[in-house]
């Protein structure tokens, strides 16, 4: 085992087999973009070191580097990593469990689904047992901005990375009731983050409406969103929101299962 140590700045020694996980950590617990500095002043490694260490991950993909040049935030082979994570047998088969009950008591499909680089992506799916259903399986990568998991997503973030999202995202119309101006779409977000759920009244798909709600971490932040879809010739938006409670109460239960796993 590698024991090599590198003395920090306060003087402790950390083992150079831990620089990396220590500083991904930190990374992950901020949930916004960070630089070098940010990381260090918990961390306390030599400043050539850490920038060099931020380099590595950023060369390797671990890392990505913002449209600000200063500041970096998870990197596709971290999303991979994190991802992988989660649906880790012995906590997916619990998670399924509560997405089951959730879609037999609602009767359609339910979702959860991450959030990625530019769009959120299922990871894991229960079929409602109609005939009729719409086709969206693990792995699909959804918009932002018209579908009930993105608007979650979305009001979660901090108003100013919204306000950069809003103007520079590409708000193609996927519908007539997709919400393709910016202003608009920022109204629709804050509504959002006021009633704690989202919701995609066919602005995604024509024919389909859908609901989300936040999958909490231990810290309070947005981890991943529970919602389901249904099409409109079976459900309409106003009976969806009879379905709140039970989803708010799957959504805290998944919370507890990945808190105290």
């Amino acid at each position: 085992m590698d024991t090599k140590t590198d003395r920090s700045e306060t003087g402790e020694t950390i083992p150079t087999n831990l620089r990396l996980l220590l500083l991904l950590e930190e990374v992950a617990k901020a949930g916004v973009p960070v630089t070098p500095t940010d990381v260090n002043q918990r961390i306390g490694l030599p400043k050539p070191t850490i920038h060099r260490l931020f380099s590595t991950l950023e060369a390797e993909g671990f890392l990505q580097r913002e449209i600000d040049g200063r500041s970096y935030t998870p990197g596709r082979r971290l999303r991979d990593l994190s991802t992988g994570v989660l649906t880790s047998l012995r906590v997916r088969t619990a998670r399924l469990a509560v997405l089951n009950a959730l879609a037999d008591e609602i009767g359609e499909t339910c979702n959860i689904s991450v959030p990625d680089r530019d769009s959120m992506t299922y990871i894991d799916r229960v079929e409602t047992k109609w005939p009729l259903r719409i086709q969206l399986p693990v792995g699909t990568h959804v918009p932002f901005y018209c579908t009930a998991s993105g608007k979650m997503y979305l009001a979660s973030l901090n108003p100013a990375h919204l306000e950069r999202y809003v103007h520079a995202a590409r708000l193609e119309p996927r519908t007539a009731q997709t919400i393709t101006d910016p202003l608009t779409l920022l109204a629709e977000v804050e509504k959002t983050r006021g009633q704690n759920y989202s919701q995609d009244n066919e602005e995604f798909m024509e024919g389909m409406i859908a609901l989300a709600v936040p999958i909490l971490d231990g810290h309070g932040r947005l981890l991943s969103t529970l919602s389901f879809h249904a099409p409109t010739q079976r459900l309409n938006m106003a009976d969806a929101h009879n379905f709140l409670r039970p989803m708010n109460d799957a959504a805290a239960e998944l919370s507890r299962l990945i808190i105290e796993d």
